[in-house]
């Protein structure tokens, strides 16, 4: 049994990786602004914002692992980066391994080849996000080699907007998007991805690297 802290844990992806983590029996504790809908039973909820270092710092130092799964968006935008700058150093002091909830624009379309962002620029409402995202890929790998972190990409279409049911499935690609399903589609779930974060939490793979999940 691991101790995780979920940073964002009400939020779309991280709320289904609380889930998922308690369901395997894992001490959980979800770290948000607000406070749950639906409670998890089990699982510790911390209504307080990251922008308190406090409240970060505790998140840190009580986990074997921290899940960040944040959104940039409301009194978040334009502060996430600064979070994520502490956060790293939290991590990397405490011992604590990283894992990210990144986004797909910085995959690749083919090995070798041009990034999704490149051939596809994102929507204006979107770009900050999609730019904030990419930053927290390049910290990683810039980071030192003390610090365990892992960082998952979706599908290109990931998000509450997308209605995509639990499969019990996943598949793994490294830094090259996935091709679309047999339906034409390059999505998963937000169950199916917190499937994937779990198994590499407990089933370590991806040490200091990116995967890319999908259906």
């Amino acid at each position: 049994m691991a101790r995780i802290s979920v940073l964002g844990g009400t939020g779309y992806g991280g709320s289904a990786v609380v889930r998922e983590a308690a369901r395997r029996g894992h001490e959980v504790t979800a770290v948000s602004r607000t406070a749950p809908g639906e409670p998890v039973p089990g699982v510790t909820y911390v209504t307080g914002s990251v922008l308190d270092h406090e409240v970060l710092g505790r998140a840190v130092a009580q986990a074997d692992v921290v899940f960040e799964a944040l959104s940039p968006r409301g009194d978040m935008a334009g502060k996430v980066e600064q979070v994520f700058t502490d956060l790293v150093a939290l991590a990397q002091e405490s011992g604590a391994r990283l894992g990210v909830l990144g986004g797909a624009s910085s995959l690749l379309v083919s090995p070798n080849g041009p990034r999704l962002v490149d051939i596809a620029p994102p929507p204006p409402d979107v770009r900050a996000e999609v730019a904030l995202g990419i930053h927290k890929l390049d910290t990683l790998q810039a980071s030192s080699e003390s610090l365990d972190w892992f960082y998952v990409s979706p599908a290109a279409e990931f998000g509450a907007w997308v209605p995509s049911a639990r499969t019990g499935q996943y598949r793994v690609s490294d830094d090259v998007l996935l091709k679309k399903d047999a339906d034409g589609k390059s999505e998963i779930s937000a169950d199916d991805l917190a499937l994937a974060v779990l198994d590499e939490i407990e089933h370590p793979t991806h040490r200091r690297r990116r995967f890319h999940v999908a259906h």
